[in-house]
């Protein structure tokens, strides 16, 4: 049913909440640092490991890539709405995450294309 796919989607959307709550914390900002982030980063590695384990019905799937799929436009406007000026507000901590996860996100490039080309030479 497509309701799983909800399900799951809201399941990761909250332990990807809590998660950049706590990383806020740690870095003694008071927002959520990377949260829809980490959220959709469980959402990705979720339905490849029901995908690989043949758990997951072709309607629940459905409902998580329908879902995934509105995801990102939603996130893109959220953040387009943000104060700009407010995040570098929060100091050299805000500008170093920024660019620790902005590197981060290249480094991680290659390897998932190496993956990439892993799986699709096994199809």
């Amino acid at each position: 049913m497509k309701i799983y796919g909800v399900a799951i989607l809201a399941g990761c959307f909250l332990v990807g909440h809590l998660i950049g709550d706590k990383l806020g914390g740690i870095f003694h900002l008071a927002g959520n640092l990377g949260g829809v982030g980490f959220a959709m980063l469980f959402l990705v590695l979720l339905n490849d490991y029901f995908k690989k384990k043949d758990l997951i019905p072709a309607e629940t799937e459905s409902g998580i890539l329908f879902w995934s799929k509105m995801y990102i436009p939603v996130v893109v406007a959220m953040s387009a709405t943000q104060n700009v000026r407010a995040a570098l507000s929060g100091g050299w901590a805000a500008l170093l995450v920024g660019v620790f996860a902005t590197l981060a996100c290249y480094m991680l490039v290659p390897v998932i294309a190496k993956f990439a080309k892993k799986n699709a030479s096994n199809n």
